[in-house]
């Protein structure tokens, strides 16, 4: 369900190839991890976080359920000082102002 060290920015760097049209509803996302980095049970969820499709250990490779993807940023959950951390986005969010 979650990937990163937290803080959205896995999340960002999806939402950005989305918008770019690097990554779409059938590409495959797969990530390597330890099995002691790995969580069965809920987890807190938000709408801009994405699922892996493969998870790689170093003993299997799991399958992992289909969930809908983020189809892009979701401009309005990043702070103003997110926004200012990243240059990519601090360039696009001043050209989006440029032309609302």
């Amino acid at each position: 369900m979650r990937l990163g060290k937290g803080a959205g920015y896995s999340d960002i760097e999806v939402a950005l190839l989305t918008e770019a049209g690097l990554v779409g509803p059938s590409t495959i996302l797969a990530t390597t991890v330890h099995p002691l980095q790995m969580v069965d049970g809920p987890l807190p969820e938000s709408s801009h976080d994405f699922g892996m499709d493969l998870i790689v250990t170093p003993d299997e490779v799991i399958e992992c359920r289909r969930r809908p993807r983020p189809t892009g940023i979701y401009w309005e959950s990043l702070s103003a000082q997110k926004i200012d951390a990243i240059p990519f986005l601090k360039a696009s969010a001043a050209s989006r102002m440029r032309s609302a």
